[in-house]
């Protein structure tokens, strides 16, 4: 396992981010690193998006980490646009998705993507 950033294409960048909407608004969702670091820990978290332009790194450091030990696919994306897909007027460095709700089928497609990509 390799705890490397690896590239997403835009495409799957914007459907993360619109998992992360209807997520919001139809299943649960954790925001803030405390919180997405808890749902990775317990098992619950189904897709964890990281902010790739966080200051100082370290704040995110050890997600991708406990993501890969629990086999929970993850990508990163700019805090901005997590931000905002989770509902607030500012940044936030992290999030995951608890429960899919209506975006069940892209969820689904998004992790056979990002697993791929993590080989």
């Amino acid at each position: 396992m390799n705890y490397v950033k690896f590239e997403v294409s835009k495409e799957t960048m914007d459907k993360a981010l619109e998992a992360l909407e209807i997520a919001r608004d139809t299943g649960k969702i954790r925001k803030g690193t405390n919180e997405v670091t808890k749902g990775i820990e317990r098992g619950i978290a189904k897709l964890v998006l990281i902010g790739n332009d966080v200051q100082p790194p370290e704040i995110v450091m050890h997600l991708p980490m406990l993501s890969e030990e629990r086999n929970i696919p993850y990508l990163y994306v700019p805090k901005e646009e997590i931000g905002a897909a989770v509902g607030l007027r500012t940044s936030t460095a992290s999030a995951c998705i608890i429960e899919e709700g209506k975006a069940k089928d892209l969820i689904t497609d998004l992790r056979k993507q990002i697993k791929e990509l993590m080989k």
